[in-house]
């Protein structure tokens, strides 16, 4: 809550509509909009849950690696997105349209990383599960060889892409709601996929050297070409099926 005893959410929201916003740049607007209508029903971000234990997606990841990943770094972007609300509480209240612009940047790298890493721990699994198994006959398998001709193809360049990242960054599977296909896309640093290309978010895999360097030290494409054996295709395909309605 604000020092005012109102909801952070409530008050940035109902003080929007006094700034213009054909004064903020599109960007902007989309992202802090994201984060501002995101915030649970208590105002601010909190660290999720996994629902598996740290040391169920080994060897693929390590116990170490995932404590660390979640405990530490989510958490940081958590705590510095509930910063950055705070900030833009108070900018948007007053109808400063600087400040707000100026939170631009704080709020696309926390937030993006605070929505980025909540899709990454479950898209996650343990190996040889029967959620780590596309399922024959699905609408996600065949949404795959329909944009792609087969799974193989579609693992093959999501790999390459995310391989491909320079520094720091995320392979997304997204789905186009245009075309209504999916498609492969990367986004550097921890840029939110869909405020910042409209595809709307089903597999990310976090090419961050956090996420990976633990176990495989700068082999990145070690880790990409692993990190298959435990995704949650389980997930994928509700976010898939949620996402065409």
């Amino acid at each position: 809550m604000s020092s005012s005893g109102k909801l952070i959410i409530d008050s940035a929201l109902r003080a929007a509509a006094h700034v213009r916003s054909s004064r903020l740049p599109k960007d902007v607007s989309k992202v802090a909009a994201a984060m501002l209508s995101s915030a649970p029903s208590g105002g601010a971000h909190t660290l999720p849950d996994l629902s598996y234990d740290y040391n169920a997606i080994e060897p693929v990841v390590s116990a170490e690696t995932m404590t660390i990943h979640h405990t530490k770094h989510h958490n940081t972007y958590v705590t510095n997105l509930n910063a950055s609300l705070e900030k833009l509480d108070a900018a948007v209240s007053a109808g400063d349209v600087s400040a707000i612009i100026g939170l631009e940047g704080a709020l696309k790298f926390n937030g993006g990383g605070h929505l980025n890493h909540t899709l990454f721990w479950e898209n996650l699994c343990p190996k040889g599960s029967s959620e780590s198994e596309l399922k024959d006959g699905g609408v996600l398998k065949s949404a795959i060889e329909e944009a792609y001709g087969d799974v193989d193809t579609m693992k093959k360049e999501l790999s390459a892409m995310s391989v491909a990242v320079q520094g720091s960054g995320w392979g997304w599977l997204g789905y186009n709601t245009k075309t209504g296909k999916i498609e492969c896309a990367t986004r550097p640093n921890q840029d939110p996929l869909e405020a910042t290309t409209g595809l709307v978010p089903l597999l990310g895999i976090d090419v961050w050297e956090h996420a990976y360097y633990v176990d495989y030290r700068n082999v990145r494409p070690d880790y990409v070409g692993a990190i298959w054996d435990v995704i949650n295709w389980d997930t994928v395909e509700k976010r898939l099926i949620a996402a065409k309605k």
